[in-house]
């Protein structure tokens, strides 16, 4: 019953504002923190994101910076394979700690170790 309450009393605007934050790949914490500087009162904020079901939650959280052309290309990709920026990198991330358990390194021998620092082959 409390949950029809609050969903009813939140702030139309607010929630709307924190959709599209969150389709933009910002998490709640990066949300929240703007709004109360800006002088949002907590409980309209608590109301409006208890309104919403959360895609996600957050166990782990990490800040990745890129380069304008970088971001563009995972923009892309995102869009391609109809996934948010914040998805298409987790799905980039996933796949990558999956194909690294896959490959056992090898321990090069000596010889190997001195071909290879006059080989051609790219590092």
């Amino acid at each position: 019953m409390k949950q029809t309450n609050i969903k009813m009393n939140a702030n139309k605007q607010l929630v709307q504002f924190i959709k599209k934050a969150r389709q933009k790949g910002f998490d709640d914490i990066q949300i929240r923190t703007p709004l109360l500087k800006q002088g949002w009162p907590l409980d309209e904020i608590e109301k409006a994101f208890s309104s919403l079901t959360p895609k996600y939650k957050f166990k782990n959280q990490i800040s990745v910076f890129l380069s304008n052309d970088i971001l563009k290309i995972v923009e892309r990709r995102a869009k391609r394979n109809m996934l948010s920026i914040s998805e298409q990198i987790e799905d980039i991330l996933r796949r990558s700690c999956l194909n690294s358990k896959k490959r056992i390194p090898r321990e090069e021998k000596l010889d190997d170790k001195l071909v290879s620092l006059f080989s051609r082959k790219k590092k």
